[in-house]
């Protein structure tokens, strides 16, 4: 067992932060995860007092530690004047109540954190409503521990309930009634969703999306594609909310880029299902990028989790699912690890694979660039000459496809090689007949 005090001054809710290593389960360090468990509770503005690392060989059903390790844990949370306990697993509701008991102060389970910090960061109505979904999901199984101090004993009829269970009961039935609304409410976000879906594939631009792991720099790497302000900060879960921008490739072709939420390392069920009406445009995307933290000593195993998820997610039928690798934060490597992650990165990029980067300094950003176009611009060539005075013709091209080849001859025309989605091709067809060759 490893840990450490941490002195603060800010006036925050003090808290212990823990991490059972089970080592079997995860390839991961364990001080990775401490460390992650301690990112999330500073997320929710807790003041971590104290982190450590459990080594734990076997659980123990009602405290999930050992009755000797509660006890040692208990001198340490008195010890940090800790007023709330992070225990970074899932607990069972009967486990997070005995450890309340046990230690006198809030305890929180890994599942409840991220579910917590969801419900803080949640902007848009789409994403309250599936935080919302995936909490209430969360707390139905927990509503024993609202009312222990209440008589859960069957009456003396032998057919009416106690007060105690009259009022879980309640709670449930009510929990149930929300859930089922909830769903109808997202069914109608996921219904409006596929008919946005649609009428963009009416507008034939490629879609991108970002994924990544939480705090690996989508969005700092979606601001730097789209010039866009997307709130982006060193923060676990900073995005939750979808956002959606038009950005421009070389050669002037045009693609829609989303910046989704991030994932993370046993992320709970519950958020999967409630976000999958989001999630669907990543399986919909004709190019997933795939953000890494490279600097991170941790990025193999994030790497890990993140396809972990990415598997859950369905792909439509007949759809390929290309993913590229974007090795981000490069600047923050040391030389050495740099010069040998630059070299792997460009023999990957040979085969559309990975593309390193720096998304805060614009290091390899152009060459990003270059490789989404290479993977998206599967679209036929068509080859067209324009008369001198066909300038709106040529305007449209560049705004909906992407020219490959250009060339003026003596007489002034244009002769241009573009690759157009069939759509496209269709729209140039009616509105500029005379243009192709």
């Amino acid at each position: 067992m490893t840990s450490k005090l941490i002195d603060h001054a800010v006036p925050l809710i003090r808290a212990v932060v823990i991490h059972p290593d089970r080592r079997s389960d995860s390839p991961r360090l364990a001080s990775e995860r401490l460390e992650e468990a301690a990112g999330l509770a500073r997320a929710l503005d807790l003041d971590v007092r104290a982190e450590e690392v459990v080594r734990l060989r076997s659980t123990t059903p009602a405290t999930l530690f050992g009755s000797g390790k509660v006890e040692e844990l208990a001198a340490l949370i008195r010890a940090a004047d800790a007023e709330a306990v992070v225990v970074d697993d899932d607990l069972s509701p009967v486990q997070q109540r005995n450890l309340e008991k046990a230690w006198e102060v809030k305890v929180i389970d890994r599942t409840g954190l991220i579910l917590e910090i969801f419900g803080r960061r949640a902007r848009t109505r789409e994403g309250r409503l599936q935080v919302e979904l995936a909490r209430l999901d969360y707390e139905r199984s927990r509503l024993v521990r609202t009312w222990t101090h209440l008589e859960r004993q069957r009456g003396g009829t032998g057919s009416t309930g106690g007060p105690g269970e009259t009022q879980i009961e309640l709670d449930r039935r009510l929990i149930a009634d929300r859930i089922v609304r909830l769903k109808a409410e997202l069914e109608e976000v996921r219904r409006t969703r596929g008919l946005h879906r649609k009428a963009r594939k009416k507008v034939p631009f490629p879609s991108v999306a970002l994924v990544g792991y939480t705090n690996a720099g989508k969005s700092t790497l979606f601001n730097r594609l789209t010039g866009s302000e997307v709130f982006a900060k060193d923060l676990l879960f900073a995005t939750l909310d979808t956002t959606q921008r038009t950005i421009r490739l070389p050669q002037g072709r045009p693609a829609i880029i989303a910046d989704t939420v991030g994932f993370i390392s046993d992320l709970p069920h519950e958020l999967v299902e409630s976000f999958r009406a989001t999630l669907e445009e990543v399986g919909e995307a004709d190019l997933i990028l795939h953000v890494r933290d490279i600097a991170s000593p941790d990025s193999d195993a994030q790497a890990k989790d993140v396809e972990a998820v990415l598997e859950q997610i369905p792909t439509p039928e007949g759809k390929t699912r290309r993913i590229l690798e974007v090795w981000n934060k490069t600047d923050l490597l040391d030389a050495d690890v740099r010069e040998a992650v630059l070299g792997q990165a460009e023999r990957l990029a040979r085969e559309g694979k990975a593309v390193a980067v720096s998304a805060w300094t614009g290091e390899g950003i152009e060459a990003l660039r270059e490789a989404i176009a290479g993977l998206i611009d599967d679209d036929p060539e068509t080859r067209l000459t324009l008369e001198p005075h066909q300038g709106e013709a040529l305007a449209w091209l560049y705004e909906n496809g992407r020219v490959t080849f250009r060339d003026t001859d003596e007489q002034g025309r244009t002769h241009l090689i573009v690759r157009l989605h069939p759509a496209a091709l269709g729209r140039l067809e009616r509105l500029y007949p005379d243009t192709i060759d």
